[in-house]
């Protein structure tokens, strides 16, 4: 099974890029209302470049950004 079939059954949503790659992602909700989202983004090839975790408070704002390849970053606070 190629890379691409992996991608699509682990990850629940994709957007196709104006690159040819691929936006991929899936939530996980939280005890206390809040949620992530954590997103892979991948070339024409599927080869992963970059892969980030979003922070949504209960209000579904976005308060922090968690890069974590190709350099984990850490979080990172997102100022309106």
């Amino acid at each position: 099974m190629g890379t691409r079939e992996q991608n699509e059954r682990k990850f629940s949503s994709w957007d196709i890029l104006p690159t040819g790659g691929r936006r991929y992602w899936f939530d996980v909700l939280g005890k206390q209302g809040w949620k992530a989202r954590y997103v892979k983004e991948v070339d024409a090839d599927e080869v992963t470049v970059r892969f980030y975790q979003e922070i949504y408070d209960d209000t579904g704002k976005l308060v922090e950004i968690h890069y974590k390849y190709p350099v984990d970053q850490g979080h990172q606070k997102v100022t309106s």
